[in-house]
């Protein structure tokens, strides 16, 4: 009789032991199931990006809110030291998109390239001087020490150059004094007063305004002087046709994503509260007037209809800067801007 219930209790010790077993073992595969599914509802997207560059600051709200992950994407954030390191990894394939111009793309497509482009921002470089400066128009700067940033083919420098042939019969580049550079070190030369005016980037034109300077012309005040409808984004997202046909996905996730958060920065204070310590502003001045050109730089046309302008501004481009600014097509190349549809436009 014992030897018995020795038996049966054994075989029933077996058995839950056996029991136990499975029902961890599909306890572990129902948790790597769980996490597997979880990690494809993220889809990677790494973006190359200027390691101080203004983009950061749109990156980082947008991580900080969690509108990636609402919008099923992961974005890890790439940084580089200068431009050319990031279209450099973006060729190579070690990052899946960076923010550039469609000059950049046109040139790139025109030979044989897939790269494609989805408006970022229509904040572009300023004409900038003292506030006291009695010039009042592009005529005025005749005989004038002009900075400039981005070089002699910088696309604002041409259509402010092309404005100013047109409305005043100025040659701006043969008679003025021109001095090409840096933008920090131009911003401080016209802060210290070496230059009559100084055309430079869009948050070194704002940083100037918060010290008095004031505005003669932007880049796209001109453009628009030379025939396009509406702002045109200067700069856009860039990533190549091939990974936007394999992950579809992760370029529309990130898409909607960055509409999401450009909706959260033109809205909140507070989401650029927490900015603060990126924009690195020198004082609260500064500060919101960086805030309140960025917003004011956020695309509100549709892709297409900046396409169309585009392509107008490109020809004006292209007569003006030659094929060393635009490379081998004078016109803008097919699907530079992306439609969404795995096509550009």
């Amino acid at each position: 009789m014992k030897r018995g219930t020795r038996r049966i209790m054994g075989g029933s010790f077996m058995r839950w032991i056996r029991a136990t077993l499975c029902a961890a073992l599909a306890l572990a595969l129902w948790t790597g199931f769980a996490a597997a599914e979880n990690d494809a509802a993220h889809a990677p997207v790494r973006i190359g990006v200027l390691k101080y560059g203004t983009v950061n600051w749109e990156l980082d709200a947008m991580k900080r809110a969690g509108l990636d992950a609402a919008n099923g994407v992961d974005v890890e954030i790439v940084a580089f030291a200068g431009e050319d390191a990031s279209t450099v990894a973006l060729q190579a394939g070690s990052v899946d998109m960076i923010v550039s111009d469609w000059l950049w793309v046109s040139r790139q497509r025109a030979t044989g390239a897939d790269f494609t482009f989805v408006p970022y921002s229509t904040s572009v470089g300023s004409l900038m001087m003292p506030g006291d400066s009695v010039i009042t128009d592009l005529g005025d700067l005749t005989g004038k020490t002009i900075g400039v940033a981005g070089g002699p083919l910088d696309k604002n420098w041409l259509l402010i150059q092309a404005l100013a042939k047109k409305d005043h019969g100025t040659d701006l580049a043969a008679e003025n004094d021109i001095a090409y550079g840096a933008p920090p070190l131009l911003a401080e030369k016209a802060r210290t007063g070496e230059l009559d005016a100084v055309l430079n980037y869009w948050h070194y034109a704002a940083r100037l305004e918060a010290q008095g300077f004031r505005t003669l012309i932007s880049g796209t005040d001109a453009a628009i002087a030379m025939g396009t409808a509406g702002p045109v984004a200067s700069i856009g997202w860039v990533f190549s046709e091939a990974f936007a046909k394999d992950h579809q996905r992760a370029v529309e996730g990130f898409v909607a994503a960055d509409k999401a958060t450009k909706q959260l920065l033109a809205t909140s204070d507070d989401a650029w509260d927490a900015l603060k310590p990126l924009m690195k502003a020198e004082d609260d001045a500064t500060f919101r007037i960086l805030r309140d050109r960025y917003r004011e730089g956020i695309p509100g046309r549709s892709g297409a209809d900046e396409a169309v302008d585009t392509a107008r501004l490109y020809e004006v481009l292209a007569e003006i800067g030659g094929s060393k600014l635009v490379g081998p097509s004078d016109t803008l190349v097919e699907g530079t801007y992306w439609t969404g549809d795995g096509n550009g436009s």
